[in-house]
């Protein structure tokens, strides 16, 4: 057999929904990734731009998986609704491994998420639906100021809103009203593919949750189910700017005491026990507040996160990716435990919070050289030159994330001076801000 046969039959075919570029190096850096081939299978505009219609895009997709001549190996997503749901509906009509669609909707809507987290944990805020047709909205019996007010399903943090009073409340209801409908009703027809409990009945995709504020230190929990065990293999902190709810970084691994770590896990298996996950990889956030010794779950992604990847890969030496994929392909998804290059590693959020048009941004060989003088160092920009900050998509409701800077390093101290480093480096300049809206030297 000569080699490019052998090649052929070693091969395996993996369809990605909405591969981009800034995840391809960390999907080639997984164990095995030589026998990988990645397809793209749509993409992110076609998947998260304006209403998304849920048929369309299964026909756009069997139209690209139909005309492939090779054997289908995996069809996999690290996005959030419509990926998610994708998954597994295309995986079971082209005999792909995937946990049931079922089990990722009981994730995805937050509140048939609730009702399954209060079956089997305590920790998680008190929560209640919101009418979003009243006249004057009030918030559910029985819950207090501060809450965050949400649609049941969203992209990333986009209208969610957090709220102190009634009148702030009544603002927020109104602007989720005007906008839910764009990923509620395409939610909607993924709802209608299941046998929905008498709980869910009438609940629908269009649905605003209330749920009391949660304070202190804002965990993630990464980990997948394999033949029916759930394992948790990473915790990371969340680190928010000051007097802010948009994230500054996240850190890899958890500076959380050891007891902690250990009730995260719990928690984090039980539910996922609960909602029937299997087959699959999830991240789960949760709030810890040190003075109570309280651990609130906030919400359960049926995907990990594709914002760690660089995280894990230099801590761990591999990143997260390979469980997702060693999942759909029958292998052994377990990572390796702190065998990477570094100690500590984290994900900043460069933000601007004001409106403004970027005047100057590094182009690929600017980025490509910081790269190169700053040792464990990844840049991703956000918005093009010349685009206003309020045009690009899925942002959070109170700020515009401008890049992404991965770091690792032996310290908090030494990924701290790498960052500093990188936004002084990048030359970022804007025009035409908002008046009265924070500078970004003051970030």
């Amino acid at each position: 057999m000569s080699d490019s046969e052998n090649t052929r039959e070693t091969t395996r075919n993996i369809f990605v929904l909405g591969l981009d570029e800034a995840n391809l190096p960390t999907l080639n850096a997984v164990p095995h990734a030589e026998e990988y081939r990645f397809h793209p299978l749509l993409t992110i505009e076609e998947l998260q731009v304006g209403e998304v219609s849920v048929p369309d895009l299964i026909d756009k997709a069997q139209a690209v998986l139909d005309a492939f001549d090779g054997p289908i190996d995996a069809i996999v997503g690290y996005w959030d609704f419509p990926v998610s749901t994708l998954v597994p509906i295309l995986s079971e009509r082209y005999g792909t491994r995937s946990t049931s669609l079922e089990s990722v909707v009981k994730c995805e809507h937050k509140y048939w998420s609730r009702l399954e987290q209060e079956k089997v944990v305590d920790e998680h805020p008190r929560f209640g639906r919101v009418d979003l047709e009243a006249d004057d909205p009030r918030p559910p019996e029985g819950m207090s100021f501060p809450m965050w007010v949400k649609p049941a399903l969203s992209y990333s943090s986009e209208l969610a809103f957090g709220v102190k009073d009634q009148h702030e409340f009544r603002e927020a209801v109104g602007e989720i009203a005007k906008g839910v409908a764009r990923v509620g009703r395409p939610f909607e027809y993924v709802l209608d593919q299941l046998d929905l409990p008498e709980e869910m009945t009438g609940v629908g995709g269009q649905v605003c949750l209330a749920e009391e504020a949660l304070t202190g230190v804002q965990v993630a929990v990464e980990g997948y189910v394999h033949d029916g065990e759930v394992t948790v293999y990473g915790v990371l902190d969340s680190i928010n700017y000051p007097g802010s709810s948009s994230f500054l970084r996240h850190q890899y691994p958890s500076a959380l005491p050891e007891p902690v770590i250990g009730r995260l896990h719990d928690v984090s298996k039980k539910v996922m026990r609960q909602v029937g996950m299997d087959a699959a990889t999830f991240s789960i956030e949760y709030f810890y507040d040190p003075q109570r010794d309280a651990l609130n779950l906030l919400e359960i992604n049926p995907r990990h996160s594709q914002s760690h990847a660089e995280l894990f890969e230099y801590v761990d030496g591999v990143p997260n990716h390979h469980c997702m994929l060693s999942l759909a392909l029958g292998r052994d998804p377990a990572l390796p435990h702190r065998a990477g290059p570094y100690q500590v590693a984290a994900k900043w959020y460069y933000r601007w919070f004001a409106d403004g048009t970027v005047r100057q941004a590094p182009g690929p060989e600017d980025i490509a050289r910081i790269e190169k003088e700053i040792p464990g160092v990844r840049i991703d920009i956000v918005p093009d030159e010349g685009q206003r900050l309020s045009d690009t998509e899925q942002q959070d409701s109170y700020s515009y994330e401008i890049a992404h800077i991965f770091t690792g390093g032996d310290s908090e101290e030494d990924i701290r001076a790498k960052y500093d480093r990188c936004v002084a480096a990048l030359g970022l300049d804007f025009a035409d801000t908002v008046p009265g809206g924070r500078d970004q030297k003051n970030l």
